[in-house]
């Protein structure tokens, strides 16, 4: 026994070299091959667009040529050349159509053909330079990308304070390991379809959060299930209510989310103190973690949040709530800016 492992141990060495030797040669492989299929895909976007372009004045020449096309080519190439892939190669070249045509960076290549599929479906150029960038440098899956894309990422990270903090978090896969990664700062609440100048009570916010709950869960963050509105909670026959109740899977806790229709009032932290400490004693059982609470506001002074949640024994944070995104100018102006 003590002779095969000394063997085993003689051969670690060489075997880790050699490991490193298949892994290099495999991605230098899948390096290669990439490279050489986007500048094919480019190349047959090229041809459609000029091929269109000779009859352009034939009405519906450009569908009958891509169905034509993609007819021929999977008899002898596979169905990787459907209708829908000879549109998205011919989107593709007038997409990038100058950054091919001008040697594009290495970091271009870096990315792949279904990277690419997804990148073009966005249509505002500095929107869908950031993610181009973005996936490069953070290496991200196709899966990741498209996670990102559709999940307001970009459009929170512009009006996070803390961006990195937000790329961290993201960079993790969004699951919370303490309470907080758990608050976004602020919240994006443009599915509610408000509209943007009217005044809306808490009730009014609450019923239409409800209405698009799914929605709303997956903007709170990984790992919430709904358990109550309006949770009553009686003491000496005085009744109180938690505006909005979930639970964490990840976490193993309670959170209190209460919503104000104002700007953040160092009273409101007693009210949600109040609630945390309840739901702790009441509501928590064996094994589960303390209770977080979140107040959402539509403004908040950051000095007067720090001073009123100074001292507290209760996990409770402030964050604004947004019921539209930003204009696209300012979105723009602040991309640039990090680009």
């Amino acid at each position: 026994m003590a002779k095969k492992i000394i063997i085993k141990n003689n051969y670690s060495p060489i075997l880790k070299e050699i490991k490193s030797i298949i892994s290099k040669a495999r991605y230098n492989a899948f390096t290669a091959i990439n490279i050489e299929m986007l500048k094919a895909y480019f190349e047959i976007g090229r041809k459609i667009i000029e091929e269109e372009q000779k009859g352009e004045k034939r009405a519906g020449y450009g569908e009958q040529l891509i169905k034509h096309l993609s007819g021929e080519l999977i008899k002898e190439f596979g169905k990787g050349f459907s209708t829908t892939a000879l549109k998205n190669m011919r989107i593709f070249y007038t997409t990038y159509k100058d950054k091919i045509g001008q040697s594009p960076t290495d970091e271009f290549f870096r990315l792949s053909w279904t990277h690419y599929c997804e990148l073009i479906k966005i249509k505002d150029e500095t929107k869908r330079r950031y993610f181009e960038k973005y996936a490069a440098t953070e290496n991200l899956s196709v899966r990741d990308l498209k996670r990102q894309m559709y999940s307001l990422h970009y459009e929170r990270l512009l009006m996070s304070k803390d961006k990195k903090a937000l790329l961290d978090y993201e960079r993790k896969g969004s699951i919370p390991a303490k309470s907080e990664e758990l608050i976004k700062d602020p919240y994006v609440l443009e599915f509610l379809e408000l509209e943007e100048k009217k005044v809306y009570t808490e009730n009014e916010l609450e019923t239409r959060m409800l209405d698009k709950l799914q929605k709303f869960l997956l903007e709170l963050g990984q790992g919430f299930s709904f358990v109550a509105r309006q949770k009553r909670i009686t003491i000496d026959n005085d009744h109180f209510y938690i505006d909005l109740l979930f639970y964490n899977i990840y976490l193993k806790c309670y959170v209190v989310v209460e919503l104000k229709t104002a700007k953040f009032k160092h009273e409101d932290v007693g009210q949600l103190n109040f609630y945390l400490n309840y739901v702790r004693k009441e509501l928590n059982k064996e094994g589960d973690n303390e209770p977080i609470g979140i107040i959402l506001c539509t403004e908040k002074d950051h000095v007067q949040a720090e001073f009123a949640l100074s001292g507290m024994s209760n996990k409770m944070f402030v964050s604004k709530y947004k019921l539209y995104l930003p204009t696209k100018e300012e979105l723009e102006r602040e991309v640039k800016r990090l680009l």
